[in-house]
């Protein structure tokens, strides 16, 4: 079955229909969620939920699990690292923020919350319904519109996923420069529990260490798919100091997370 479902990917891929084939899903999930997400936005008339396919793009269509599943992610991250992270006033960046999903829910209130991601319709509708973060457009490859050592922690959900090799190590090297000394930086990655997805040729690859790339639609775009192994990751973060990685192996489609810290001079 999963060798079906890879040729199949490989072929809508290469045809050129993976992106007709992404909007057909979109409506498929429109048409499945419809009455979920109605009694949600009827039950719960004050939370700010984005255009439909805004929230398709960077998450799933389910208002229920992109709020509540938001917030759930945003105390996770703050768990896994607050032991690493200032008691109070710390500056944070959700890279890659999409509409919000995460970032909103920041469970310390005393931190000044920063945001950043391609999507420019992303960003205008987050700067007009989720007020106290700082929102900023952002292109595929860096720099981000800030100073040198600016942020105290830095998490990108799913992003590297969606990146080619080239912007992987050109954003490492950005993200050294707007952290501060000793800043965190935490990752996840489409590691091993992934890797039933990939043709034989792409596990041989990626048994030997090598970034998967799976292209043919423009970089960023939620069918652009990348897989990283345990080895690319190494050289990837080599200037960074690893504090934590989890790696997720017992459960498929179960992402990677990399904690890392700038090392201070």
């Amino acid at each position: 079955m999963a060798y079906l479902k890879n040729s199949i990917s490989w072929f809508i891929r290469r045809t050129g229909f993976i992106l007709f084939a992404d909007y057909l899903r979109y409506y498929f999930f429109l048409w499945r969620n419809f009455y979920k997400n109605k009694k949600f936005k009827n039950n719960h008339p004050d939370i700010a939920i984005p255009p439909d396919y805004l929230m398709y793009e960077s998450f799933k269509l389910d208002y229920q699990r992109y709020y509540v599943g938001g917030k759930q992610t945003a105390e996770w991250i703050f768990n896994l690292t607050n032991q690493w992270l200032p008691k109070e006033n710390g500056f944070i960046l959700d890279w890659g923020c999409g509409p919000g999903r995460v970032i909103r829910h920041w469970p310390v209130k005393n931190y000044y919350g920063y945001a950043s991601d391609v999507n420019d319709k992303s960003i205008a509708w987050c700067r007009q319904f989720l007020p106290g973060v700082h929102f900023l457009n952002q292109q595929l490859i860096p720099p981000l519109p800030v100073d040198e050592q600016k942020f105290d922690f830095i998490y990108g959900i799913s992003i590297l996923t969606h990146l080619n090799e080239h912007s992987h190590f050109l954003w490492m090297e950005e993200f050294q420069r707007i952290l501060k000394p000793g800043g965190l930086l935490l990752l996840t990655t489409q590691g091993l529990s992934f890797k039933h997805k990939l043709t034989s040729r792409e596990k041989r690859d990626f048994d030997q260490g090598k970034l998967i790339v799976r292209s043919a639609v423009k970089e960023g775009h939620r069918t652009f798919s990348s897989f990283q192994p345990v080895l690319f990751m190494e050289k990837l973060l080599h200037t960074f100091e690893v504090l934590k990685q989890i790696i997720a192996e017992g459960e498929e489609n179960v992402q990677d997370v990399w904690i890392v810290r700038k090392i201070v001079n």
